[in-house]
């Protein structure tokens, strides 16, 4: 790949809340040096003309799911435990053309919004496939992403998991039920160790990870499987843990002590190991990741929308825990959009309490939307624009109605940007979108295709959507009456009750 000089553009600088006009020297997908305008480069090298525009790094979503794109918007005031229930009939039933197509479309929307690289936990029933997988990352190699791709696994079905859900059904309904039991651990985890042993990308555009879907869903061989072959394989590890309450005291009924705890004595927690959402994290859970070096993805609008609270993020960076931020899936966010979560994560630390100094700042949701996810995801040189990374670059129209005037551009990108301004995106050196187009990629073609997937799915799906029309009733019950019991913390934006 041929040197390239961007000139022209205006550089994002975090800490000084500024974007000074620099020159970006690219050496085929590396960051060779930054310079004042004019600086030297190669007679031979490509020029990129920047003016007008605003360069930031490519924002990384450090929590998706690539399976729920097909299912946007069809949730409407859904718990957490409501979207599993509805799980079988929203993402069942895919063909490994429609697996692709679903990562596809999601690919698309977030290059689209200056997204450059993903921690995508896919889902495959009973089990991973290496059809089924190679389907995902064909989706993002096509598009030219950086992802890391894990399969979410479990070895008990969510009805199983809940104490006393399965109790509370009929016993007509639990017969039905029981066809959701998942396959022996054994099993799964050979299907894994073959879908990493035979992996055939690039590690550093896509890798594999491992993702126990949460601590419940997962017996403790099984979470132990999955450890010992992520440390083998020096692969990134994925859970949900303490997202909504239901959980949080499911926890302490099964264990006797929290998830973090439990998964904790079980040896998971490291630099590798990453909570998806952590919204009923303790003080002490919060410690335990922070000094072994684990993450969080805070994925604001999915725990707002899905009822599950107000995550304290302050206290997570406080207690040394390495931030990132995530969108969640389609199915449960209904978009995937970094801007937007940035700056939900903004409105509702500022509605945690009125101390505003305890708010997160914009610097810190922009790096925690960056460098943050990157740490989270296990790259090491992405997430800054600087010598030596590599050069995923977003280039933002300073002409677009956002930026106009450029005030201070750090809180601009929070509180302003909604994706709109994304004019280019470069991912290693190389124009992924230009003009507001995907190199390669007919929108058209792909809305055509998913409508028919959508027709298809809608029909072959029809008995789960009948077993979720019965089960509704009684999980939209039973899962907030666990929510109402006594738990030592509180991240409802409303008082108990």
């Amino acid at each position: 790949m041929a040197m390239k000089i961007i000139r022209g553009g205006r550089l994002l600088d975090v800490a000084a809340h500024a974007a000074p006009h620099r020159d970006i020297l690219i050496d085929g997908d590396t960051i060779l040096e930054i310079g004042a305008p004019g600086m030297a480069a190669p007679d031979a090298a490509e020029t990129i003309d920047a003016a007008n525009r605003l360069m930031h790094p490519g924002l990384i979503n450090g929590h998706t799911h690539s399976h729920g794109n097909l299912a946007k918007g069809t949730g409407e005031r859904w718990t957490l435990e409501l979207l599993l229930t509805a799980g079988p009939w929203i993402s069942g039933g895919r063909e490994t053309e429609e697996k692709y197509l679903s990562t596809l479309i999601g690919a698309c929307e977030m290059l689209l919004k200056g997204c450059t690289a993903c921690y995508d936990l896919m889902i495959e029933l009973p089990i991973p496939t290496a059809d089924g997988v190679g389907a995902v990352t064909k989706a993002y190699a096509d598009v030219g992403m950086r992802a890391v791709v894990a399969p979410m696994v479990a070895d008990s079905s969510f009805f199983e998991a809940i104490p006393g859900l399965m109790d509370a059904l009929p016993d007509a309904l639990q017969a039905d039920v029981e066809r959701l039991r998942l396959p022996a651990h054994e099993m799964t985890l050979a299907a894994m160790r073959e879908i990493v042993a035979t992996w055939p990308h690039d590690r550093d555009q896509l890798r594999p990870g491992v993702a126990p879907t949460i601590p419940l869903h997962c017996s403790d061989d099984f979470m132990i499987g999955c450890r010992d072959l992520a440390r083998e394989h020096g692969l990134g590890l994925h859970s949900h843990v303490s997202e909504s309450k239901v959980q949080a005291v499911s926890g302490m009924k099964v264990y006797g002590k929290t998830l973090t705890a439990h998964i904790d004595e079980l040896g998971l927690l490291g630099p590798d190991f990453v909570v998806a959402h952590g919204v009923w994290l303790d003080d002490d859970d919060m410690k335990r990741l922070g000094d072994r070096g684990g993450s969080v993805s805070h994925n604001p609008g999915s725990n707002a929308l899905l009822g599950n609270g107000i995550a304290d993020a302050r206290r997570m960076l406080e207690l040394g825990v390495n931030l990132g931020i995530g969108t969640d899936g389609a199915n449960c966010c209904d978009h995937q959009n970094m801007y937007e979560s940035m700056r939900v994560a903004s409105y509702v630390s500022h509605v945690r309490g009125p101390d505003w100094q305890r708010w997160l700042k914009p610097e810190e949701i922009v790096t925690a939307a960056t460098e943050g996810s990157a740490r989270a995801l296990g790259f090491d040189r992405i997430g800054r624009i600087a010598p030596g990374y590599k050069a995923d670059i977003v280039f933002l129209d300073l002409t677009a109605i956002n930026w106009i005037p450029v005030n201070d551009p750090v809180n601009q990108l929070v509180h302003t940007e909604d994706g709109s301004s994304v004019h280019s995106v470069m991912i290693g050196g190389r124009m992924v979108v230009e003009n507001r187009r995907i190199a390669g990629i007919d929108l058209t073609r792909i809305a055509a295709d998913a409508e028919r997937a959508h027709e298809r799915l809608a029909a072959v799906n029809a008995p789960n959507k009948a077993l979720y029309d019965r089960l509704e009733s009684i999980v939209g019950s039973f899962c907030p009456g666990l929510a109402k019991q006594p738990y030592h913390l509180h991240r409802f934006g409303a008082p108990p009750h």
